[in-house]
């Protein structure tokens, strides 16, 4: 199923994008946390925008944890659920697209769905001043840090990596955990993509039990050593 290089709503047309902006920021394995409570009990498409308590560095899911450790010794680390590379977070715009499997789009391949959602996210920039683009093919790769090495679909502005991503597919759906680095956000620019994905947008707030829940998952998953030293 390939999709039309420019959306719209279409990706998810007919129907309604939950959009939840968290406040205050939380840490990183809350944060982790969050994003699986979402999908595991989503029944609609949500789009998360969050930010970072303190300076963290989230690790695709079989990346080795000891050369994160060494080379970011002050910052929170956690593992994320999802694939990818070694991301520093605390000044970057950061979001999650969790998708239900009862949607089509969660049955879109990995590679078109990752161009289909920077290629809105793209459009969402230039709408707002900024001159951003997706590459059509990865560079040769020179680390294991994600902003130092852009992947086939990656966002682009004057020919720096501004915008990568990873993916995890489960039976309850699709998690994209996406980063945007070195390049200011607009004001407006969170719903601005939202109205791209969806026709119809709602705000959704957090409720006490999903806190609740994403909290005790930290604490037995994301914060632990056997799952952040697992590899």
């Amino acid at each position: 199923m390939r999709l039309p290089a420019q959306t719209g709503g279409v990706i998810l047309e007919n129907l309604e994008l939950l959009f939840q902006l968290d406040t205050p920021a939380c840490g990183a394995a809350v944060n982790m946390a969050i994003d699986e409570v979402l999908l595991l009990h989503a029944g609609q498409p949500i789009l998360r925008v969050y930010g970072w308590a303190r300076p963290a560095v989230t690790f695709g899911y079989f990346e080795r944890w000891e050369p994160v450790a060494a080379a970011f010794p002050g910052r929170e680390q956690v593992r994320r659920w999802t694939g990818g590379g070694i991301v520093p977070h605390g000044d970057d715009w950061t979001y999650s697209l969790i998708v239900p499997r009862s949607d089509a789009f969660a049955r879109v391949g990995a590679g078109e769905s990752y161009r289909v959602i920077h290629e809105l996210l793209g459009a969402a920039m230039r709408a707002q001043g900024v001159e951003a683009g997706v590459t059509p093919q990865a560079a040769p790769k020179v680390s294991q840090a994600c902003f130092e090495n852009p992947a086939q679909y990656d966002l682009l502005a004057a020919g720096q990596k501004i915008a990568g991503a990873a993916q995890r597919r489960s039976r309850f759906g699709m998690l994209h955990q996406g980063s945007v680095q070195g390049v200011a956000v607009p004001q407006g620019f969170a719903e601005r993509l939202a109205g791209m994905l969806a026709p119809r947008v709602t705000p959704r707030g957090f409720s006490a039990g999903e806190r609740a829940a994403a909290e005790q998952l930290a604490e037995t998953k994301y914060a632990t050593d056997a799952w952040n030293r697992k590899f």
